[in-house]
C-alpha cells in the first residue's frame, strides 16, 4: 500500500488534513480545468484552494481516506511538489502575450515541463523561465533560470530562496531555443553527477567554483 506522500498529498498544520496540488504546466489552465478543481474541492468539503508559488492549484484541507477518490475524480497528473526533483517550471506570458516579451517563455517552459519535471536528482532543482529582462517568473532566483532578450536566451544557473538565498550566475547569452535547451540537458547532467545529496545546485557551485562547473560544461 502506497504511503500518504507517495500519494501526492502534502500532510497540513493541524496533522490530521492533506493538500493535493495537481500538476498545472507553467500554469496555463481552461476554464472546464477550473471548475473541476472547484467542483472536487466541493464535494470533499476542502478547506480551500490555493494558488501556489510554483503555479499550482492546491486542493487544501482534505480527509485521508478521500486522497484517492480526489486524484480520481480529478484525473490529473500528481506535481512534484516535494522531494529531490525537478519541480514544477515556472514561466511568465512571454511573447505569446506580453507587449514586453521578447521570447516565448511558454513554449520553452513547457519543452522543459515535458521533459524534466519529477526527474530524481540529488537535490529539489527549480526552473523558471522568463520572456525578457524583467524577469517575472523570477529567474534569477531559480537553479536554472531562462531570460528572453532581443538576441536569444540568457542562462542563469544557481539562484534560490530561502534561508540562505543565493542570486544566480550568468552563464551564457545569446542562446536560441534548441541551443537553450543543450544546456539545460548538459547543466542537469553535470549536477547529477558532481552535486551531493541534498545539496542544491547553488551551493554545489559555491564549493566546487563557477569556472569549474563552467569548463565541465564547455
Amino acid at each position: 500500500m502506497l504511503k500518504v506522500g507517495e500519494k501526492g498529498a502534502i500532510p497540513q498544520r493541524d496533522k490530521l488534513t492533506y493538500a493535493v496540488a495537481p500538476h498545472i504546466p507553467c500554469g496555463v489552465i481552461s476554464p472546464s480545468l477550473l471548475r473541476k478543481l472547484a467542483d472536487v474541492a466541493e464535494k470533499y468539503q476542502a478547506q480551500a484552494l490555493k494558488i501556489t508559488g510554483a503555479t499550482r492549484i492546491a486542493i487544501v484541507g482534505l480527509k485521508e481516506e478521500d486522497i484517492d477518490h480526489v486524484w480520481h475524480d480529478l484525473g490529473m497528473d500528481k506535481g512534484a511538489a516535494v522531494g529531490r526533483c525537478v519541480r514544477s517550471i515556472r514561466a511568465c506570458p512571454g511573447n505569446t502575450f506580453c507587449s514586453f516579451g521578447k521570447q516565448n517563455s511558454l513554449g520553452m517552459g513547457m519543452k522543459l515541463d515535458n521533459l524534466y519535471h519529477g526527474t530524481e536528482l540529488p537535490g529539489k532543482f527549480k526552473m523558471a523561465v522568463s520572456g525578457c529582462p524583467l524577469g517575472c517568473a523570477e529567474s534569477w532566483v531559480r537553479d536554472l533560470g531562462l531570460i528572453g532578450e532581443a538576441g536569444g536566451w540568457k542562462v542563469v544557473v544557481g539562484g534560490n530562496v530561502g534561508a540562505k538565498p543565493r542570486i544566480a550566475n550568468e552563464l551564457v547569452t545569446g542562446l536560441n531555443d534548441d541551443q537553450a535547451m543543450e544546456w539545460a540537458d548538459k547543466l542537469i547532467s553535470c549536477y547529477r553527477e558532481q552535486a551531493n545529496k541534498g545539496e542544491r545546485l547553488g551551493r554545489m557551485i559555491d564549493r566546487i567554483g563557477f569556472d569549474t562547473l563552467k569548463a565541465a560544461l564547455l
